[in-house]
């Protein structure tokens, strides 16, 4: 049994190795500008309560384009939408570039460019996830979900190192210019795709009755609410990224708290790349079930750690069973979602795990304000499992979900 990722999908699927390559890069030019992002505005302003609220500014309008841009995406051609979002969002850096380039740079303008920028990726993202599902077939399923978790662990690991590279040596136009034309390599490739299909279905429904009908699927099935519901549990209260300044502190300062960061990207990055064995797992509700649950132990042990090395350790362990669980809840997906619904259940689920991560933040810094920082953890971790545990008393159906046709 090979043990290794097997990167034959690209070369054996060339739409696919188009699309992945040309998003690889595209997205690691979108982490440079999210490091570019605060800098400039802390640069400019010295507040970190300006860069909270640009977070919030850009979580805040894909909430509703997700949702909308998985209609969007089970009624056009998914290919014309990227086409049209990463023009879009090229331009946005252009836009980036050219304010930077001013001598006295528009704090508002940024506000309003990223806004913009984050609420056209909500249109983006769903047309890209179902997509993906109309050029592979489903014996691929689990390898591009493990290539797709190697490319976003990749560029969050490689991304900000880049990204404060070109900050410090060629300054910000370069940055944001960078971001565009990764995203002028990733038109590219969308043009060189060949025999793309359209939409599978037309129908007359409303913009509301399409995604009431898409919303009324994921409910009807136990093994898509176990996912989201798992996925959300275990971000919320096992999730303490808020806490790591703080933690930090206790490790020798700042000079720890990118190793704190970077640690479960380093460990989702090699369960990725040694994730060939998942291929032969057939019981996909219990993997992400064991996944999650052995995420919150690890954070447990996180939270209890005494040393810095120790700590990183049981970080990098969760990032590794985050990203088991990313690769089943993948595919899981892929295999039980008719094509015509896939777009607006890619919307739920950006939702899923775009808003568990800032409940989580936001959670943990409740707890460890009342009860202090190592308090916050455990707990956090002790809730995780418990909550899976729930979960998966409360809907048997996922619990005992078993791939289809034992692809």
């Amino acid at each position: 049994m090979k043990s290794t990722l097997d990167f034959s999908v690209l070369w054996r699927h060339p739409n696919f190795g188009l699309l992945y390559t040309g998003q690889l890069l595209s997205f690691a030019g979108t982490v440079i500008t999210g490091v570019a992002f605060p800098w400039q505005i802390y640069h400019l302003t010295h507040s970190t309560l300006l860069i909270g609220l640009l977070s919030l500014c850009r979580l805040l309008p894909l909430l509703v384009t997700a949702l909308f841009g998985g209609v969007l995406a089970d009624r056009h051609h998914r290919r014309v939408l990227l086409f049209v979002s990463e023009i879009t969002l090229a331009i946005g850096c252009l836009l980036l570039a050219w304010n930077a380039s001013r001598i006295h740079n528009s704090i508002s303008f940024i506000f309003i460019t990223a806004t913009l920028m984050s609420a056209i990726t909500g249109l983006h993202r769903p047309a890209l996830d179902s997509l993906t599902q109309q050029i592979i077939p489903k014996k691929d399923y689990k390898t591009v979900g493990a290539l797709s978790s190697l490319k976003f662990n990749l560029c969050l690991i490689a991304g900000p190192a880049i990204g404060g590279l070109l900050i410090s040596h060629f300054g910000l136009v370069i940055a944001y210019l960078v971001d565009g034309a990764s995203f002028v390599i990733s038109l590219i490739t969308l043009v060189l795709m060949k025999n793309i299909p359209g939409p599978t279905v037309k129908d007359d429904l409303s913009a509301i009755a399409s995604l009431r009908q898409g919303v009324r699927y994921a409910f009807s099935r136990q093994e898509l609410m176990g996912s989201y519901l798992v996925d959300f549990v275990a971000m919320i209260f096992g999730m303490p990224n808020a806490l790591f300044p703080a933690i930090a502190q206790s490790y020798g300062g700042v000079k720890t708290l990118g190793l704190l960061y970077s640690a479960p990207a380093v460990g989702a990055l090699l369960a990725s790349f040694f994730s060939g064995w998942a291929r032969q797992v057939k019981h996909y509700g219990m993997a992400i079930a064991i996944a999650a649950s052995l995420w919150g132990v690890s954070i447990i042990f996180f939270g209890l750690a005494t040393h810095l090395w120790v700590a990183l350790f049981f970080l990098a362990l969760a990032g590794i069973f985050d990203d088991i669980s990313g690769l089943f809840r993948q595919t899981l997906w892929n295999e039980t979602i008719p094509n015509e619904l896939r777009g607006r259940l890619a919307g739920i689920e950006m939702i899923s795990y775009l808003s568990g991560p800032r409940l989580g933040d936001t959670e943990a810094s409740l707890v460890a304000a009342a009860f202090g920082v190592t308090a916050s953890i455990v707990s956090g971790g002790v809730l995780c499992v418990l909550g899976v545990g729930i979960v998966c008393y409360g809907l048997p159906k996922f619990r005992q979900f078993k791939s289809i046709d034992g692809i």
